[in-house]
């Protein structure tokens, strides 16, 4: 009876220190104790990270955010390739001015008062900061894609949803009677009147 207590007993040791081992086996192998993408101990980039660094050396050390690469269509008939704003000073009044905007990344808008942020087709806006209603011609709006449901023509617009705008022409602008005016994030084609 002895013999099999032993047995038993050097069974159970062994079992225990080999979960153990396996156990601490983590940090033998070479786990990274820091955890964060991209530093000395885990040196893992994106393609984004990649395609930007490609872009600044093709244009001589400049800026990837102001030379996007992902940008893909024309805004405006005097806009070369190598630019992403252009800005056209004609309306009725002589007075307003147009920014057209064209870009796959996210980028921080300030609306003012009495200002519209108008989407191009496909273009996402999230409103961050102020009070905002929706601008449309007709009777459709934006979607909201957080809430899933359509936000028409002067609607109220909640803070941190992600909206779509599936054709052009429609957009947010400053709720009526705020004298703060908007930030936005934008993905895709914009225009500020």
């Amino acid at each position: 009876m002895k013999s099999r207590y032993k047995v038993s007993l050097a069974a159970v040791l062994l079992g225990g220190g080999i979960v153990a081992g396996s156990l601490m086996n983590n940090s033998v192998n070479g786990a990274s104790s820091s955890g964060q993408p991209g530093t000395a101990d885990d040196p893992v980039v994106t393609k984004s990270y990649v395609d930007q660094k490609i872009a600044q050396a093709i244009k001589g050390g400049e800026s990837a955010s102001s030379t996007n690469s992902k940008t893909t269509t024309s805004v405006a008939p005097t806009q070369n390739a190598t630019s992403n704003t252009t800005t056209s000073g004609a309306s009725s009044t002589g007075k307003a001015s147009t920014t057209v905007q064209q870009t796959e990344e996210l980028k921080v808008v300030d609306v003012k008062p009495g200002q519209k942020l108008i989407a191009k087709a496909g273009a996402e806006f999230i409103l961050r900061n102020g009070y905002a209603v929706v601008y449309s011609m007709d009777a459709s709006g934006a979607i909201d894609i957080t809430s899933g449901t359509e936000i028409v023509h002067n609607q109220a617009v909640e803070k941190n949803h992600l909206l779509s705008f599936p054709r052009e022409g429609r957009g947010i602008q400053v709720k009526e009677g705020q004298k703060f005016g908007l930030v936005v994030m934008v993905r895709g084609g914009y225009t500020v009147q």
